[in-house]
Formats: C-alpha cells, structure tokens, sequence
C-alpha cells in the first residue's frame, strides 16, 4: 500500500515537472490521475458543479503557471496541488456571496424575463403627488425612458441602445441629461 501511494505522488510530481519544462501532457496526467478527485474535493467545497469546474479549471492553469516554482523539498506535489484548489474554492465562495446562488439555467429565465417585462409605466403609478412623479414627468418621453431602463430595470447603457434601436452616445446623452435635470428638479 506504501508503495502505490508514493508511486501516484510520484506520478503528480513527474507531471508538475513536465509542466515545467512546458509541455503540456503534464496537465493531461494530473487530470487522468487526480482530475476525479480534485473535482470530488471542489463539489464538498462549493456545492455547485459548475462551480466546482471552474475550480478545477483555474487550478489547473495555476499548476501550468506556477509549475516552475514548485520545490519538492516544500512538500509533495499533491499537496501543492490540493492547497492550490482549496485556495481556489476559497476564493469563490468569497465571491460568491455577492452573488445568487441560482443555479445558471434560472439565471438565464431570470434574465429572459427581465428582457421582456420593463416597468417604464410604473413611475406613473407612485402614489399620490410625489416630487419625483413629477420631476419624471417633467422629462421628455426618451429620457425618462432611458432613465428609467438604467435605473429602475438595471439595464446597462449597450442594452437600452439595443432595445431602443439608437447610437450608444445617444443612451448616454439622454441618461446624464435626465440624470442633471433630476437632480435639480429634486433638490
């Protein structure tokens, strides 16, 4: 049993050492031999296959970049290779709580159905007479409207473009016009 382990750990080290001579069949061997397991430790890490792949992804391009600095005398390579995709892990759930945690395809509906229903008549329906029902209907009709894509229903200025079949500098001349004269009219 000593044997097979230091055989494999050997074999992890033989590919990091190819890694660093630039060749890359030394990736191809560590995923052949510790691709299940890598992708095995990212799934209890993070939950999400998806995620778990590019984990595995990253820490791969990280062994091929880094493959030169490894020093076996600092540990074996599998270690290096575990601590690198832990790290990794790390590093997405740290950017993940900004995130959702929907899975991609939800995503994806989400987003399809925020393409077709824009609230550009709700300012309309704010309640009572408000300073800014006002200041809105003070605008003319496409700035409101471009305020309202960018700033109520989040779109970014390339989208609106887009949806509103006019130039890029057109959306933004029409959001920060709007922009200053909702700030005066409110202040």
């Amino acid at each position: 049993m000593t044997q097979t382990a230091s055989s494999e750990t050997c074999s992890v080290e033989e590919a990091v050492g190819i890694c660093a001579s630039g060749d890359n069949r030394g990736i191809d061997m560590i995923l052949s031999d510790e691709g299940g397991r890598l992708l095995g430790v990212a799934m209890r890490m993070l939950t999400r296959r998806d995620l778990a792949e590019e984990a595995v992804q990253d820490t791969m391009v990280q062994v091929w970049r880094k493959a030169s600095q490894y020093r076996a005398e600092s540990g074996s390579a599998k270690g290096w290779l575990y601590t690198i995709l832990r790290n990794r892990c790390r590093n997405i759930l740290r950017d993940e709580t900004r995130l959702t945690a929907l899975p991609p395809d939800e995503l994806t509906t989400m987003q399809d159905a925020r393409q077709e229903t824009v609230p550009l008549e709700g300012w309309e329906v704010l309640p009572g007479t408000t300073k800014l029902k006002d200041c809105l209907a003070s605008l003319d009709a496409s700035g409101r409207e471009a305020i309202l894509l960018a700033h109520v229903a989040g779109f970014s200025h390339g989208e609106i473009s887009a949806r509103l079949k006019v130039p890029l500098g057109t959306v933004k001349s029409w959001v920060r016009r709007s922009l200053v004269s909702l700030r005066g009219c409110l202040s």
